[in-house]
């Protein structure tokens, strides 16, 4: 009888143990938000370098409000402020402090403009007298306090202007700005869209083109002239009677870009002064400027249009005497990145793909190599800064493999490297400010993102501040399957892979496989962090019986420039030999049915699907291509340019990769979807890829999102869209192991 009882309790506990992990997902969760993760908002480490600040909301009030934590306890010492004490204030969306700390800009009522830029009501608080002061009356965009914070500069309409936060005094400093024609100190959309920076991680945005050097004295700033560019015009459909047209300027490949010029303002004459740089190239580009410490010296860098010249200049502002300090040259093209820092002497801390893999490298201010600080066959994927008291670079690298990213100090000199993190996966670090403690970010495929305070000097663990652990128990109870990485060899490259099977999963049965890829230049999507979004709808479709994959094929990033650049002036055509060569190769595995594949992808992924369906018919039965660029013809200047040149010179490299040129070859499914608010890749290419098919009389399917940005989402809209893939999905891979 006593072993009956034993025997009844394993198996309601083996039965409680199953059902509590067969939990079904579904597509209303996974749109509703039930896997969002919680993270740690903009978060600041204060100058004094033991504190830091969390922006932070709480629904109960509800309010805004920027907290301070102590970095030994990780507990709460104040709430600097909080929108329920300001009366001129619902709340606030963003924070910057002055750089002594004493104020902070606070912005409400934003209103998104591209991807990057937004305009809203900004307030400069003082922490000392808890006042608050409007910027302005209207919607301002980058307001940027100066070094000594009684003053801020900001961008209006087109124009730029200094408030004194001391005399309530507002000065315009430019007056010839208009709307599609003149921008001062604000990138134009293709600066905005392709300039700024793009890690792993993170995203530096290119929007604010002015910065204050050191003194507070002078502002320098980049003029953008448009006049000259092509203007794009979209239909906003709304709710009126009739559209309201938004019309921007746009330079595809090989029109003409906007013309750009660099000025300095002097605040003490109130004069603006013409820096010029004689430069062996006319069209050009301006994609980064920095004061060095010297307040009379600014770094600016300029780029041929071909962008496969860099060169970095040091003006001397009180001689306006430029000075060719770096020459930055590729083949196929040179990466922009932000991580320029002057160190006291004024040298400084530069990356670059010089010697085949993204490394750090220290020169001297007349720009003599010093020395090369990291080095080997792996990228640093993030510089995090220099501690001078330490004489330490601390940086983000890929040496623990390409999928894995880890956080290393390493000396000045290029000795005694140490790695800090240990945990395989994704490590991302924060620094406080004097170098002491590091605030690291770690996930990996089956980790929801913790936060944990880390020793700065060993990397040991000091304080567990955040885990998402209540996500991991909520996802412990769903039927789930674990990501598989290896590598496939395909086309003579070893190619990173994952590959998700259903979680009864019997090798004896056929299955259908469904592949997802990006394919961009320097992109990656097979990568050992945890998941996104797309990450749980494909967890969704493997418990509906089918086999994901995703591989990361040639062109794309973190395994060295030659890896990267193979794809230079042939866009399009070795991605899509990878994936359609990948697709056969897993067709001769016992358990994938060679007849049912299918390959997805969005924007870049849109283009490389399409291109797979078509070209390789006798592979893919069916593609889906969301806001694809149908031509890189249709597609702006910069990113274009720098990968096939203008269309001019290359024409074969811009129409044989074009999915337009082999709409003959259709004879699987197709589904095509797209925004018809896209500013980025515009509805123009699904129409004229539309317009190739009905003439090819080709069945297809597709649906139009109106007013919908590249992003394709907004109230019910992505579930409507994953809703609608899944179900073609399903209809055309038809999933046999669930009949």
């Amino acid at each position: 009888m006593k072993y009956l009882k034993i025997s009844l309790l394993i198996c309601l506990f083996l039965s409680f143990s199953f059902n509590a992990q067969t939990k079904n997902i579904t597509l209303e969760e996974i749109w509703s938000g039930a896997f969002s993760t919680e993270s740690m908002d903009v978060l600041h480490s204060m100058k004094d370098g033991k504190q830091y600040s969390v922006f932070n909301f709480e629904r109960s009030i509800p309010a805004t409000m920027v907290d301070i934590y102590d970095y030994k306890t990780l507990k709460k010492v104040k709430t600097l402020v909080s929108s329920a004490d300001i009366p001129e204030i619902n709340y606030f969306t963003d924070y910057t402090f002055s750089n002594d700390e004493s104020k902070l800009l606070l912005v409400t009522e934003e209103e998104q403009i591209y991807r990057h830029s937004s305009k809203g009501i900004y307030f400069v608080y003082d922490i000392s007298t808890k006042s608050v002061q409007k910027v302005s009356e209207e919607k301002i965009q980058e307001p940027t306090f100066s070094p000594d914070g009684t003053k801020v500069a900001f961008a209006l309409n087109n124009n730029l202007y200094v408030k004194d936060l001391n005399s309530g005094e507002t000065k315009q400093i430019t007056f010839d700005g208009e709307t599609n024609k003149i921008i001062n100190g604000i990138t134009d959309w293709v600066y905005e869209e392709e300039f700024s920076y793009y890690s792993a991680l993170k995203t530096f945005p290119f929007v604010r083109a002015f910065e204050w050097n050191s003194a507070g004295d002078k502002i320098a700033f980049i003029k953008f002239d448009e006049t000259d560019v092509p203007e794009f015009s979209m239909d906003i459909y709304g709710k009126t009677l009739y559209p309201n047209q938004q019309v921007f300027k746009y330079p595809k490949a090989g029109e003409a870009n906007s013309k750009v010029s660099l000025h300095i303002y002097d605040l003490g004459d109130e004069k603006t002064e013409d820096v010029k740089v004689d430069k062996h190239y006319k069209d050009f580009y301006i994609p980064r400027m920095k004061w060095a410490n010297n307040p009379d010296i600014l770094s600016i860098q300029f780029m041929n249009r071909r962008q496969n010249e860099l060169d970095l200049w040091f003006v001397n502002v009180k001689e306006n005497r430029p000075t060719l300090v770096l020459k930055e040259r590729d083949e196929a093209y040179v990466d922009i990145t932000y991580n320029v820092t002057f160190l006291k002497d004024d040298s400084f801390i530069w990356t670059s793909e010089k010697d085949g893999y993204n490394h750090i490298y220290h020169y001297s201010k007349s720009g003599d190599l010093i020395n090369q600080i990291t080095k080997g066959n792996w990228e640093v994927t993030a510089y995090y800064g220099y501690n001078p008291k330490a004489n330490l670079v601390y940086y983000q690298s890929t040496e623990n493999g390409s999928i894995n990213r880890d956080v290393y100090s390493i000396k000045l000199n290029g000795r005694h490297k140490k790695q800090l993190t240990q945990k395989e996966g994704n490590n991302d670090a924060d620094f406080n400010a004097d170098f002491s403690y590091f605030i690291n970010k770690f996930s990996n495929a089956s980790t929801p993102p913790e936060y944990t305070l880390n020793s700065a000097s060993n990397g040991n663990l000091l304080k567990d501040i955040l885990d998402n652990d209540q996500l991991s128990k909520k996802w412990s109870t769903y039927q789930t399957s674990k990501k598989e990485y290896s590598t496939i060899n395909v086309n003579g490259n070893d190619l990173n892979m994952w590959m998700l099977k259903p979680a009864d999963f019997d090798a004896s049965k056929e299955y259908p496989l469904l592949m997802f890829q990006y394919s961009g230049p320097g992109s990656q999507r097979v990568v050992n962090s945890w998941h996104g979004y797309n990450d749980y709808w494909f967890q969704f479709l493997v418990q509906k019986g089918y086999v994901m994959v995703c591989v990361d094929g040639r062109g794309t990033g973190f395994k060295g420039a030659d890896f990267k650049k193979v794809t230079q002036n042939n866009l399009g055509k070795f991605e899509v030999e990878d994936q359609i060569q990948a697709a056969r190769q897993l067709a001769d595995l016992p358990y994938i049915d060679k007849d049912r594949i299918g390959i997805w992808g969005w924007s870049f992924g849109g283009f490389t699907s399409a291109n797979a369906l078509f070209k390789a018919n006798d592979v893919f039965k069916m593609a889906i291509a969301v806001a694809p660029v149908a031509s890189w013809r249709f597609y702006d200047s910069i990113y274009t340019e720098r990968y096939l040149g203008k269309p001019q010179d290359n024409p074969e490299g811009y129409d044989d990769n074009s999915p337009i040129s082999y709409v003959s070859k259709l004879k699987g499914d197709f589904l095509l979807v797209h925004g018809s608010g896209d500013d980025n890749v515009h509805v123009q290419n699904t129409m004229r890829l539309v317009e190739a098919l009905v003439q090819a009389n080709k069945k297809f399917d597709w649906a139009i999102y109106p007013d919908k940005n590249h992003g394709i989402y907004g109230g019910n809209t992505r579930l409507h869209l994953f809703q609608k893939m899944t179900d073609f999905i399903d209809e055309t891979l038809g999933n046999k192991t669930e009949e």
